[in-house]
């Protein structure tokens, strides 16, 4: 994915849905977004409107509704804000971001052993792509 893609907590909130559930009509998006928000359908039918000209989302219609789907994966929108921030915040140094997430927070025994493995495979992927 090329594309940066900075989206609102709401739109992440509307692609949760699709991603979970594959593909929804407005209806079904505002059903399981009920529990947290008070979403007007009008309200979901403008965002998923403005997500589709964006190329996140786009809809068929059946029996008359628009079914609508994701068009990019939760790791592609991930990679593609945490790089945005990166950029912003830290000027593309990922070291001082690590450190800042690191300080900034709880952090448990089982998070540093999984951090760890996930750095120590990075290292070896990165020597493998040297010894070619």
């Amino acid at each position: 994915m090329s594309e940066t893609h900075q989206l609102t907590d709401l739109q992440i909130a509307i692609l949760r849905v699709l991603w979970e559930k594959g593909q929804a009509t407005v209806a079904e998006i505002c059903d399981a977004l009920r529990p947290d928000r008070q979403l007007a359908l009008t309200t979901v039918a403008t965002l998923l409107s403005r997500l589709e000209k964006r190329g996140v989302v786009d809809h068929e219609t059946r029996a008359r509704q628009f079914v609508y789907r994701a068009l990019v994966t939760e790791s592609e929108v991930q990679r593609s804000m945490v790089s945005e921030l990166s950029e912003r915040l830290f000027d593309g140094n990922v070291a001082e971001m690590m450190s800042h997430l690191l300080t900034g927070r709880e952090i448990t025994p089982g998070d540093l052993d999984r951090m760890k493995a996930l750095l120590e495979e990075h290292a070896g992927r990165k020597e493998t792509k040297h010894a070619r």
